[in-house]
């Protein structure tokens, strides 16, 4: 599960991701609002957290604009005005839900659980690929019926190899997508996580295509 953070407060950024990503999702991070207005409008994203006051296009010209070309994916709007009109613009530009700013990480991540609830069919909570079941709503994992213990990285490798079942996923991506960098340290990180799950699940469950990356087979080995 993505989430696509849009806040240029490098400290609350920096807050928000750690626990964000402990909890088991995947965030991007951006403080610029072409980037931001570009990312979001992909639709990649299982949710976004909207700063308003972002410098040059504000949080809420942003808002407006996703919804009027089409985007539905749920955003949870942060201000650090939270004046009762500036809730009803950010309502009316098509927020989900508002938080004002100063705030606890144990709140965000309470109303983003509600939030995507509140999603319904939109998110599908569980998927299942090959020998995995993962169910996002309690990001449990099991494999062949039994329950892994996982740490949140470990989580959200198997959570892209769900995804993107069948497909070669490189060691970059990997290391990208679970670690947020790409440098031979987490490309090395990478390696060993793979090794740490394939203790867990047996050395079929995920597949090494030497010279390009690993794969996570369609069927059961």
């Amino acid at each position: 599960m993505r989430i696509l953070l849009a806040e240029d407060d490098p400290n609350i950024a920096a807050h928000v991701t750690s626990r964000l990503e402990a909890a088991g999702y995947g965030v991007d991070r951006l403080a610029l609002s072409p980037d931001i207005w570009e990312r979001g409008e992909s639709g990649n994203y299982t949710a976004i957290i909207l700063d308003l006051g972002l410098p040059g296009m504000d949080g809420l010209s942003i808002l407006k604009r996703w919804r009027q070309a089409g985007l539905e994916t749920p955003v949870l709007v942060l201000t650090a005005r939270g004046s009762w009109m500036e809730r009803v613009d950010g309502f009316d530009a098509g927020a989900d839900d508002y938080l004002p700013k100063p705030f606890r990480a144990e709140e965000l991540l309470a109303r983003l659980r509600a939030l995507l609830r509140r999603a319904g069919p939109r998110i599908t909570s569980v998927r299942a690929a090959g020998r995995f079941i993962l169910d996002e709503a309690t990001r449990r994992v099991t494999f062949d019926g039994e329950p892994l213990e996982l740490s949140p990285l470990e989580y959200r490798m198997i959570a892209l190899f769900v995804d993107r079942k069948g497909q070669v996923i490189t060691p970059l991506e990997l290391a990208s997508h679970v670690q947020g960098r790409d440098d031979d340290a987490a490309k090395n990180a990478v390696e060993a996580m793979i090794g740490r799950l394939r203790k867990k699940t047996g050395s079929g469950a995920i597949e090494t295509r030497r010279g390009f990356g690993y794969v996570l087979p369609d069927g059961p080995a």
